[in-house]
């Protein structure tokens, strides 16, 4: 084998292993909803009730994920992301067991702390055992496995409640997680630091463990991660509500719609990983988040065609998943631009609590907008959001070229 094709060979193992990870991770974020109507007739539970579970899974992982990043700098990254697959292992037994909301509400947090070692370890492992070349292909992977794992999740579950009970379909997430855990250990060698952890942790070019706050690039990142993720989730949530109301949409049109959304996502992380490559991001999330928030505003303000709303939210979608590999090489940016790879736990751990902490506010956000029956302004509001965050993206950018990433003011 040429001294290319190891590399190349090596690079692919990484990639497949991490994406794996992270569409189990993403799995889990919906253990709970696609069994809420069997979970709120066996224990009397109303829609807040079972709604609060996930606000209490994201606020553990945005809390978490803030804190993982040190564990993944000081012990590496292979094991705290085993350690979070353990965690959804036994989130998803005491499902099986569960006999009470309070039992739900333990395994909602139980989740969320699994889930909250994803992005600091997943980040790392790749940034530290990818080639620079195909780290914009890695990312787009990572992305798009994450989307595979929300698709796969609802079918799943769903599938086999309906056949074999809610507490069977709790066990199968137990075994899947079981699996993933087997071949992460299975493939330990290829994800382990490449450096000692003396060398990589909390000593060298990091400096003191808290000196990452102080960088305005890495506060901005977090910045942009909240914005955008604050948007997605305010469509995840009230996409099907909005388009039957402003464009009379039927229930199962709303749906398609929103799927057409996510499949756009799909596909728009594709390409965004060749994209990214060529460098630039900063103007790549323009353009992409730019052309998206364009879209939600004709659908906000315009009187559509029913049948022109379905490739309206496909492109917001498109567009919205196009940034996204960019998105995470600007990170890497403001990451290495001063801690090199000694803190890229620390650095994306608390960049990408951002994502869960836009994702806990958004129906906390726009609700109030919904009951009102405002919802243009809540389409208006997605526009907003993403248009706020192409300005910190171009500030990071910005802060790259001239070598001011840090410290603040």
């Amino acid at each position: 084998m040429t001294a290319t094709a190891l590399p190349t060979a090596r690079d692919l193992e990484v990639i497949s292993l991490v994406g794996f990870a992270h569409g189990v991770s993403h799995f889990f974020h919906l253990l709970l909803p696609p069994l809420f109507p069997w979970l709120m007739s066996d224990f009397g539970l109303s829609f807040t009730g079972i709604g609060a579970t996930m606000t209490i899974f994201f606020t553990v992982s945005a809390i978490g994920q803030a804190l993982a990043g040190f564990l993944v700098d000081r012990y590496g990254a292979a094991q705290v992301l085993s350690g979070g697959i353990v965690c959804f292992s036994i989130a998803a037994l005491l499902l099986a067991a569960a006999d009470g909301y309070a039992g739900l509400v333990g395994v909602a947090a139980l989740a969320g702390l699994g889930n909250s070692v994803f992005h600091p370890a997943d980040f790392t492992v790749l940034n530290r055992h990818v080639s620079p070349p195909r780290l914009s292909h890695a990312f787009s992977v990572h992305g798009l496995s994450g989307n595979l794992g929300w698709a796969l999740a609802p079918v799943f579950m769903t599938g086999i409640a309906a056949t074999a009970g809610w507490r069977s379909a709790a066990l199968a997430a137990a075994g899947l997680a079981g699996l993933a855990l087997g071949v992460l250990f299975w493939r330990r060698r290829s994800l382990a630091d490449p450096l000692p952890s003396a060398q990589i942790g909390f000593s060298g070019p990091a400096g003191p463990m808290f000196a990452f706050l102080r960088s305005a690039a890495v506060w901005l990142c977090f910045a942009f991660f909240f914005l955008i993720t604050t948007a997605f989730g305010a469509i995840q949530n009230f996409a099907t509500p909005i388009l039957q109301n402003l464009h009379g949409l039927s229930l199962a049109a709303g749906a398609t719609a929103l799927s057409a959304y996510l499949a756009g996502g799909a596909g728009g992380i594709l390409t965004g990983g060749f994209l990214a490559q060529k460098g630039d991001q900063e103007r790549l999330i323009a353009a992409a988040l730019g052309t998206g928030a364009l879209l939600a505003i004709a659908l906000a303000l315009l009187p559509l065609p029913a049948w022109s709303v379905l490739p309206l939210m496909a492109g917001i979608g498109y567009g919205t998943g196009i940034a996204g590999p960019s998105r995470d090489l600007l990170v890497r940016r403001a990451a290495t631009s001063r801690f090199g790879q000694a803190a890229y736990g620390r650095v994306y751990g608390f960049v990408y609590s951002g994502l869960d902490a836009g994702l806990a506010l958004a129906p906390l956000a726009f609700g109030g907008l919904m009951d009102d029956g405002r919802f243009a302004a809540v389409l208006v509001g997605i526009a907003l959001l993403q248009g706020m965050a192409i300005l910190t993206a171009y500030r990071v950018g910005g802060l790259m070229r001239h070598g001011t990433a840090s410290p603040l003011a």
